[in-house]
């Protein structure tokens, strides 16, 4: 922000420093930096070629989604996921066991895919998310998370945690383990006895705290891992809060963000009779993990 464009219309430098050419460096008292090449900006539309007749936005990339049909990737030169789903950032892999994107650098949580749009369509808006300094903006779908620079960023998740570190992210409902450069769940820590609050399907039955009560096929209830979750209608999977179950896809969708839709376990007789130690229990139909504190911790 507010750079310095040096006289060769080639580079530029930060805020208050001079551009040295002899040293191809970017001064300011006894500092110097190297200076930083420009790119080309380009016009706001939607640009990126998929086929003769389907579009995505600048700055994304075409990927197929399951119905076969082209989607956009809100990232540029991103690497396509196998489940035709998910998406991840350039020279990075997908992990669709952990939904995370590898690189030497460290994980990355995936980002979704939006339908493109065809020619002979009109261009949807190109809505955008206003971040808190009210001038930098993410795409629909994204969330604003400030840099180290102080800057806002866009992590490519909705209503995503923005870790201290301003340079991750991570999906809503979990917690930034920088340590283990990984998001946990929130409900994933065992807690003693007398402190659990399970979630009451009836007077017998009950699925652990943070959970959702959803009948199962067979009539009987069974437990879906989010809080105030929607029951999908094949009474086996469920998706977060605000979305929709989309059968065809499999998946969960909210405006142009799609998620994979979870599968719902069998509910249990009420209580926290796993022990862990004599001061310690997980759910029933859990185990005893321990944690990287030495705590005991819940797999659900």
């Amino acid at each position: 922000p507010q750079a310095v464009c040096c006289a060769d219309h080639v580079h530029c430098c930060p805020q208050g420093y001079t551009c040295d050419p002899e040293g191809s460096t970017c001064v300011q008292g006894g500092v110097r930096l190297p200076w930083l090449r420009k790119t080309p900006a380009r016009g706001r539309g939607w640009d990126v070629r998929c086929d003769n007749e389907t579009s995505c936005p600048d700055g994304s990339t075409c990927c197929r989604l399951s119905s076969g049909s082209w989607g956009c990737c809100p990232l540029e030169e991103a690497s396509c996921c196998e489940d035709k789903v998910h998406c991840c950032p350039h020279a990075t892999v997908c992990d669709l066991a952990r939904g995370r994107c590898l690189s030497p650098r460290g994980d990355t949580p995936m980002a979704t895919k939006f339908p493109a749009w065809k020619s002979q369509q009109r261009a949807p808006a190109l809505r955008q998310v206003t971040c808190p300094d009210g001038l930098s903006a993410c795409p629909d779908g994204a969330t604003c998370c400030q840099m180290p620079s102080g800057q806002y960023g866009c992590c490519p998740l909705q209503n995503a945690v923005c870790c201290s570190d301003g340079q991750h992210c991570c999906p809503q409902g979990t917690a930034c383990d920088l340590e283990r450069s990984m998001c946990t769940s929130l409900q994933d820590v065992a807690r003693p006895l007398a402190r659990v609050g399970d979630v009451k399907c009836d007077d017998e039955v009950s699925c652990p705290d943070g959970n959702t009560c959803c009948r199962l096929s067979s009539g009987a209830w069974g437990c879906c891992p989010l809080e105030q979750a929607v029951c999908c209608a094949d009474h086996v999977h469920c998706c977060p809060q605000g979305y929709t179950c989309d059968p065809e896809g499999s998946t969960c969708v909210q405006g142009g963000v799609r998620l994979p839709w979870l599968r719902k376990t069998p509910a249990r007789g009420r209580g926290w009779d796993v022990r862990c130690d004599n001061e310690t229990s997980c759910p029933d139909g859990s185990t005893c993990c321990r944690l990287s504190s030495g705590s005991w911790g819940c797999c659900p």
